[in-house]
Order: C-alpha cells, then structure tokens, then sequence
C-alpha cells in the first residue's frame, strides 16, 4: 500500500511532505503504529492462558484503574514479539528511509525486553526509546532529539508528540485525529487505513459454520414433524441462536488461540490473528453474543436452554484445552456435532432416536480425523514435526488415517443396522426401499474424502469442503431424492 502524501497549508511551494533523506529521526510509535493490535490487550490474552480465573484480577484492575491496567499489562512479558502482525505499509517505509541514511527508532510503553525483542525483528532500527503516551513521550522525544525528529503514530494521544516533531506520518489514524494533525502545519504522509467490513466480521463469526447448525432440523424432519409449520418457526429461531451461540464461541477460540493461529499455514490470515479487527472488539462482542443466544434459549423453553448450555460448556472446553490432548479433542468435536442433534430433538419436541445419536458420533469422528490428518500432512510438508496448539506429530499422519477409515465405515454400518431393525419397520416411510440408497452414498462419499485427505487435496474443514465440492453436492442430491421417495405416497413415486 502506497502511503497518501497530504501537504500541508503554509509551507513554500517548493516543500517536499514525503519523508526525504537527510531528515531528522524518524521515530515509530511500536503502540498504534508498527503493530498492529493493542498491546495491552495482548498481554491481557497472555495473561488469562496461564490461568483462565484471572479474568477476576484483570476485572479489579479495571474497575480500580483503567489506565493502571494498561500499563500494568504492557509492563508484562510473555507476548511473542516475533508473531505480532505488523503495519506492512509502514515497515516499507521505514525500511525505504533507512536504506538512504536515516536513523529509525522505535518507542513504545511495553517492557523493555519485549522492546528489544521487536527491535530485532527489523533491520532498518538503530535504537529503541521508552516512554508513556501524551506530553511524557513528546517531552521524551525531544530530550532524546534535541535537534528535531519525525514522528510516525496513528493515536489521538499522539497529538502532542505530533506538535513538538518536525514531521509527521499519521497511520491509519481517524479522522478526527487527522483533521487535527493537518492544521499543526507539518510535512505530512498519511498511511491510510483499511476499512473493516462486513466480510471481515462474517469470516470472524464464521458464518459459513452455520452450515453445520442445520443438523437441528434433522430431529423434527426424521420425527415426523417435517409438515408442521409451528415447528419448523421454533427450530428456525433456535437455528439462528445456535448460530449467534457459535459465532461467539468460535471469536473466543480465535482470540485463545490467537499465538497459535499466527504460525499456521491458513490460519494466520484470520481476522484477529492478522490484526484486522481487534481483540477489544472481540472480547466485548462475544460475551454479549453468548448472553442473547441463552436469554432466546430459555424463552424456547427449559430443555432448549439446558442443550444450549451443555453445547457452550463443551466448546469451551474444546477451546480452552481439550483440542490440545489428542483423539479427546476428535471425540469433542463429533459431541458437538451430536449435541446440535440433541438440541434439534429440544427444539422440535420430538423423541430422540439413539440410532441417529450413535450414528452422528462415528461419522463426524471420521470427519474430525480428516480434518487432523490434513493438518499433520501440512505439518509435515513444512518441516515441522508438531503442529501447534495441538497434541499431534507429523509422524500420526497414518494413525489418523486408520482411525478415520475405520470410524467412517462404522458409520455406514450403524446405518445399515438402523435400516433393518427400524427403519423398514416404521410406519412413517412409505417406501422405505429407497432408504438403501444412503449407505451407499455415504460409503461413496467418505471414500472420497479419504482418497482426498491421502492426496493433500482436502482442505483442513471436511464440512466446508463438502459445500463446495461438485461430487459431494451431487451425493447430497441423490440423498435428499431418496428421503423423498422414500416418505412420499406410493402413488406419487414413478419408478
């Protein structure tokens, strides 16, 4: 990204507002600047994964002291300076001004060997300066640089450091903070920002999982309430909580795993690991989120709310510590997936059918292999021999690969079991011949993820391929053909 020069009102016609070498130092706020993120908040996430029952001392903190807390935060270490996702457009710059001579420096409030450990990162620094925000850093500046210096920032509270330097580079700042800088009649070079948008906050809530949140109409259709508009308003509804529900839980598990996140192959694009949307925002979003998606709930009625709650305790559970212990975490994930049957049985008021339950566990513990073992291939193409975050070895590549086959067809054989022993026997299919269509199809399709996962064709979410992927949508329609030769009148069926 280009930066945007800006010229100021009064200097001669001849004045360059582009940084020029020869120039004073170019100082660059680490806080607002060079990264990208809070640093506070962090160490904030830092300091809560050593303990989650922290959160009531950041809390007392807070309520004690606002600004205690951030610098109580930003004096902690434990941040890996090496992962921070930087301001790109200004890196080049800094790189651009120190290759024609000019000294740059970094300043910032963080603990000094965090300090040191980011100066590092970067070739183009010649030092380092500590200081606190406002009129301390710009009297700072100018007891360090008696002779004049630049100033790179993108904060309100930079607003005095801007006044006492001689040049001025605001980044991504807003625009009240760059109207204000415009009138101190300084050269001028504007990095400007880049919108957030709702494609942004969608890939953040991960909204395309909400696929997955589908299953809860799976209980009212095989319950025999498919035809009972009352019901399919309330799993609706309930769909689109289940939906707010996970939204929240996946922003808290991206802002847990946010370390990880940033030194993985895919992952380190996400929303917050890149700095594009901030961990404040996150953090305040998702307990808000988590609080709507309960109260709805309970308006549904007890059971509703009760499935709900076991779906939020597992997940956090997942998030927190279950995804690092391996195969607990495969077998997590297939309960979440069951429980979002469970919570269509609460939702449509059906009774549950164990058959369905059993089945949901093997299939979807196949599919969580799948996703683990693309992992680990990714794993161990780079090099590594443990993935981050999580409790696998490149070398479980073919474990994975056993346990997911063999879970996979269990699945089909739980099917097939369900097709003799009840299915034929149920009154609610009117030709339930055409039911031996999905065991087929299934074993078709899960033939084809694994082929797939061997090859390093799939991608890390067996799921989101499945939407994609021409094949699976086509096996899907054979399904859905079948269900509904299956259910309708004998009559309307044409063989």
């Amino acid at each position: 990204m280009a930066l945007e020069p800006r010229t100021p009102p009064s200097p001669s016609a001849d004045a360059d507002p582009r940084l020029t070498s020869g120039a004073p130092p170019l100082v660059v706020s680490v806080e607002g600047g060079l990264l990208r993120g809070d640093l506070a908040a962090e160490a904030a996430l830092a300091f809560l994964r050593e303990n989650p029952l922290r959160i009531f001392t950041l809390l007392l903190w807070l309520l004690r002291d606002p600004a205690t807390l951030r610098r109580r935060l930003a004096a902690r270490d434990g941040i890996d300076a090496g992962a921070l996702p930087v301001n790109d457009p200004l890196v080049e710059l800094a790189e651009a001004e120190h290759a024609r001579g000019r000294e740059i420096h970094l300043m910032t409030e963080a603990d000094p060997g965090f300090a040191a450990q980011l100066a590092g990162r970067f070739d183009f620094v010649d030092g380092v300066v500590a200081g606190e925000g406002g009129e301390a850093r710009a009297r700072a500046l100018q007891k360090r640089f008696p002779g004049g210096f630049a100033y790179a920032g993108g904060r309100a509270e930079d607003l005095p450091v801007w006044r006492a330097a001689r040049e001025v580079v605001a980044v991504e700042a807003d625009g009240a903070t760059l109207r204000a800088v415009e009138t101190l009649q300084r050269p001028l070079s504007v990095i400007p920002g880049r919108p957030v948008g709702l494609r942004t906050i969608a890939k953040a809530a991960r909204v395309h999982q909400w696929a997955k949140n589908a299953l809860v109409a799976v209980p009212l259709v095989l319950g025999g309430r498919a035809f009972d508009p009352h019901a399919w308003a309330t799993v609706l509804i309930g769909f689109l909580l289940l939906g707010l529900l996970a939204s929240s839980t996946y922003v808290l598990n991206d802002l847990w795993d946010i370390d990880d996140d940033r030194r993985h192959w895919s992952k380190k694009d996400r929303a917050f690991a890149s700095g594009r949307l901030s961990i404040w925002a996150g953090l305040t979003a998702a307990p808000i989120g988590i609080l709507i998606a309960l109260v709805g709930a309970a308006l549904l009625g007890g059971a509703v709310l009760a499935s709900f709650l076991a779906y939020l305790a597992v997940t956090l559970a997942y998030s927190f510590r279950l995804k690092r212990i391996a195969v607990l975490d495969v077998f997590t994930l297939a309960a979440l997936f069951t429980l979002r049957l469970v919570i269509g049985i609460a939702l449509a008021a059906v009774p549950g059918s164990p058959w369905l339950l059993v089945f949901s566990m093997f299939i979807f513990s196949s599919l969580s292999f799948a996703k683990r073992h693309t992992e680990m291939v990714r794993v161990a193409l780079s090099g590594a021999e443990k993935a981050s975050g999580r409790g696998y070895l490149a070398a479980d590549a073919p474990f994975l690969i056993g346990m997911g086959v063999s879970t996979g067809m269990s699945a089909v054989l739980v099917m097939v079991l369900y097709l003799i022993e009840e299915a034929f026997r149920a009154g609610f299919y009117t030709t339930p011949a055409a039911l031996w269509a999905f065991p087929c199809v299934l074993f078709l399709w899960l033939g084809r993820v694994w082929v797939l996962s061997g090859r390093d064709q799939l991608n890390d979410d067996p799921v989101a391929f499945a939407v994609r992927d021409r094949p699976s949508l086509a096996l899907g329609a054979v399904m859905a053909l079948a269900f509904v030769a299956a259910v309708l009148p004998r009559s309307l069926v044409f063989w």
